[in-house]
């Protein structure tokens, strides 16, 4: 047993024993950093809201001003489209790719040589003494040669994803543009489902809703896969994966 557990380790079977009739664990939510409100005297409810949940993270103190109604995260006159850090947008992805490529090659080839000399410079007596039977001189190198390939290919994918999420600015870019990122857990019994958006996007692609599509989104990264016990199913056992791997035929 002690020789196996490092093997075990290593193959990630030690982890998965551990969570033998345990649901997979949500990752853990990550601090996204906000910049400094200040209190609106036309949404002073909603502010004293945001001011019961920031007291525990103690920000930068915010500049006072003397306008009645100032700028902030619930301001009245503000653009509530997302174009800060902290601000949430909604991301609609709707993924309909369909690729076909058909392939197709063939190849054939024929030669052939044929060499020899009459008399071999006066040699041809020595020739048949050194090689067996009568050889003729005149047809001493003879060679053939045929090839023939044919190849053909065919690819054929369509992909079909219609999902809807939020996602956080995380910065703001010298050119202002936003970088956002999302993250959505959702777990049903013992399977995690998980989606995760990262990219770039102009402030001016974003709707009067607040929504952006995901094809406005540059370097996007989408990710869409889950964690459970159907995953493993779906998954070839390590062995075989390392079987697989080494086995040169």
């Amino acid at each position: 047993m002690a020789a196996l557990a490092p093997t075990l380790a290593g193959c990630g079977a030690a982890g998965r024993l551990a969570a033998v009739g345990k649901p997979p664990k949500m990752t853990t939510q990550e601090n996204v950093p906000t910049p400094p409100w200040e209190r609106s005297i036309a949404t002073s409810g909603m502010n004293e809201r945001l001011e019961a949940g920031a007291r525990a993270a103690p920000a930068e103190a915010p500049v006072q001003t003397a306008s009645i109604f100032r700028a902030g995260a619930a301001g009245l006159f503000r653009d509530q489209r997302a174009s800060r850090t902290g601000d949430i947008l909604t991301i609609r992805i709707n993924v309909q790719d369909r690729a076909i490529v058909d392939n197709a090659t063939q190849r054939s080839r024929t030669s052939s040589e044929n060499a020899g000399l009459a008399s071999l410079l006066g040699l041809e007596g020595l020739l048949q003494d050194v090689l067996p039977g009568q050889p003729d001189t005149g047809n001493l190198v003879e060679s053939e040669s045929e090839s023939r390939s044919a190849g053909q290919g065919n690819t054929s994918r369509s992909e079909t994803i219609n999902l809807t999420m939020s996602a956080v600015v995380t910065s703001v870019l010298p050119n202002g543009n936003l970088v956002i990122r999302g993250r959505q857990e959702i777990r049903v019994n013992f399977e995690l489902r998980e989606l995760i958006l990262t990219g770039m996007i102009r402030p001016q692609d974003i709707a009067r809703d607040n929504s952006i599509r995901h094809s406005q989104i540059a370097e996007a990264r989408i990710s869409y896969g889950g964690r459970g016990q159907l995953t493993d199913l779906q998954q070839t056992r390590w062995a075989q994966q390392i079987y697989d791997a080494l086995f040169p035929f």
